[in-house]
């Protein structure tokens, strides 16, 4: 998704003269001469078509809009960390960090790549630090590098937010939610929400990303994604990150129409170890479950020959013959109505929590908290 440049001085002059009340103070707060302030604030009014501040004998009193942007702009600074970035700069950097090429930036961003060469080489002197190192085409981010990504992606996110609350303050229907969706989620759940989100805010933007926890992480550390949906991990291991349990989902086990299974009603762990098993990757939580539901019942977890998190390719391959899997019924509901496949208890309980995590320090617009209170409410 190519960025939006945003005009870094203009957000920063509007935080300094809420903060000091007058042109005179704020000026000299951020090295900026008095006329160019002032145009700072001109200009950023005139793109968002509303008046930011009230002028008067005693200074310059903000608006309600201005109160609005002013912390989401304070907390993009912070993120951002100097003032010397210009907004040309950190959609650069951001492009070629997301693209991991040159050439791949200049066309996720319509950008000539030379222009992108030159505003991330500005960046990098003005910040006093190596940002990207060349492996042949590609560009690998130093360490320096990944920490400004993730700050330049996090004041990207507060900014588009900032812009969102001042466009609904105006009653105009905008924004974006950008979710990022493990498998669970996206059988039901997230489908129900969305629908009954979109007939209440039909100008509000959906954006949905799958993928697993890991894969999902990252992007929403670095403000890419506004919050995921899925299993919920172990508090130790996302202490950046906010849990909002929601619901308790209880996999079952799921094989094939006509399976020989089907004759035992309540069949063994030795029994279910007599077939294949088909699970995903051992750092997920269900093939743990999976691992203690057999322990718990005496057995060894044995080698799994076909690790997949793809329910489509599960559900082919429960098809083609006698393996067997663990998983939520809602993800093979239509298969499971159909009558194509068919389920049995575990012999020992399985359960998951599903929920919603945010990163932590997260503000989430109206919108955005009124799609969380609908995840909730149709869960």
């Amino acid at each position: 998704m190519a960025q939006r440049s945003f005009n870094i001085r203009h957000f920063a002059a509007l935080a300094a003269v809420v903060q000091h009340g007058s042109v005179t103070r704020a000026a000299k707060a951020i090295n900026l001469t008095q006329p160019a302030l002032t145009q700072a604030i001109a200009r950023l009014e005139s793109e968002l078509k509303c008046l930011l501040f009230q002028r008067g004998p005693s200074g310059m009193t903000p608006t309600e809009p201005a109160l609005l942007l002013t912390p989401r702009a304070e907390a993009a600074l912070a993120h951002i960390g100097s003032s010397r970035v210009t907004g040309t700069q950190l959609r650069a950097f951001l492009a070629l960090a997301r693209a991991g090429s040159y050439a791949a930036a200049s066309e996720a961003t319509g950008l000539s790549a030379a222009s992108l060469h030159r505003a991330v080489a500005d960046l990098s002197l003005a910040l006093g630090q190596r940002l990207v190192d060349r492996r042949g085409r590609s560009v690998i981010l130093t360490q320096a590098g990944q920490r400004r990504a993730r700050g330049f992606g996090l004041a990207m996110a507060e900014l588009r937010a900032g812009l969102a609350e001042i466009a609904a303050w105006q009653g105009k229907a905008a924004g974006r939610i950008v979710i990022g969706a493990m498998p669970l989620s996206r059988a039901r759940w997230l489908p129900k929400a969305i629908a009954r989100f979109v007939a209440i805010h039909p100008g509000v933007d959906i954006s949905v990303v799958e993928g697993s926890h890991a894969e999902l992480s990252g992007p929403l550390r670095d403000g890419e994604i506004d919050l995921m949906l899925g299993a919920l991990r172990e508090a130790t291991l996302v202490e950046d990150m906010m849990q909002d349990p929601v619901f308790e989902d209880r996999p079952a086990i799921v094989m094939r129409a006509g399976h020989p299974l089907q004759k035992s009603p309540a069949p063994t762990a030795a029994q279910l170890l007599e077939y294949p098993w088909i699970m995903p990757g051992r750092d997920t939580p269900l093939r743990r479950y999976w691992e203690e539901m057999l322990r718990e019942c005496g057995e060894k977890p044995p080698h799994v020959g076909i690790e997949c998190g793809s329910v489509l390719a599960v559900r082919e391959l429960l098809l083609s013959g006698d393996a067997l899997t663990l998983l939520s019924i809602d993800q093979l509901r239509v298969e499971l109505e159909n009558g194509v496949l068919t389920t049995l208890p575990p012999p020992a309980p399985v359960s998951r929590i599903i929920g919603i995590v945010t990163r932590a320090g997260w503000r989430p617009t109206r919108p955005q908290a009124e799609f969380i209170d609908l995840l909730k409410d149709v869960s």
